[in-house]
């Protein structure tokens, strides 16, 4: 398999972490987003929207957007399992993972930040407002798994929500945001940040990383 990505995406970094977890190996192929390589007619012929992580199975088959990889990755190799076998506790788990992936990430990520300068924003408000976008996500999953006591956010062992909260948390640290305002959400990451399979992902340790 080929994976697409860039060492900073933290949509990039969910999808190594699945990839890790779940044992799998891939080729890296890097697209360095500041410098525009993801408009590349050669890779905008892979991915139509220019984004990435895209994934190559080993036939070919190409697929993209993040969530929709790691419940592949899921369902073609289920060991070990990243959503729970009850469907109320799989719903909660999509629930917090879209949070961050879906309503939180994409209106803080480098697209949208570029768009705010080109209106005219200045610097400091690009960066708060990269600031408040991760502080409005990570309060409300603070919230989310209030009730959890176990050490991941919806089990003891590491599935799709904690694959979405560790690059997020990481995200908010750029811009600034004070993160021990999540203490739940911070104590699943350190257990989350010990394993292999996390810190392995992370984007200081990835072959294009700065």
């Amino acid at each position: 398999m080929k994976l697409h990505g860039y060492f900073r995406s933290s949509a990039s970094y969910r999808v190594r972490i699945a990839l890790n977890l779940k044992g799998l190996r891939v080729e890296h192929l890097a697209h360095h987003l500041r410098r525009g390589e993801q408009r590349d007619p050669s890779y905008l012929a892979i991915n139509p929207q220019g984004l990435v992580p895209t994934l190559q199975d080993d036939s070919g088959a190409i697929i993209t957007q993040s969530l929709a990889i790691i419940e592949w990755l899921d369902e073609t190799h289920p060991e070990p399992p990243l959503l729970p076998p009850d469907a109320l506790r799989r719903a909660k788990v999509r629930a917090f993972a879209e949070v961050l992936a879906c309503d939180t990430h994409p209106v803080q990520n480098l697209k949208i930040l570029a768009r705010l300068r080109e209106l005219g924003l200045k610097e400091d408000q690009v960066t708060a407002w990269a600031g408040w976008a991760n502080r409005e996500g990570l309060a409300a999953c603070e919230k989310l798994i209030a009730g959890e006591q176990a050490r991941f956010c919806f089990g003891d062992a590491p599935g799709l929500a904690d694959l979405c909260l560790v690059p997020q948390l990481a995200n908010a640290r750029r811009f600034g945001v004070d993160v021990n305002a999540f203490p739940r959400l911070l104590k699943v990451e350190a257990v989350a940040k010990a394993l292999p399979a996390f810190a392995d992902a992370a984007p200081d340790k990835q072959p294009d990383a700065e």
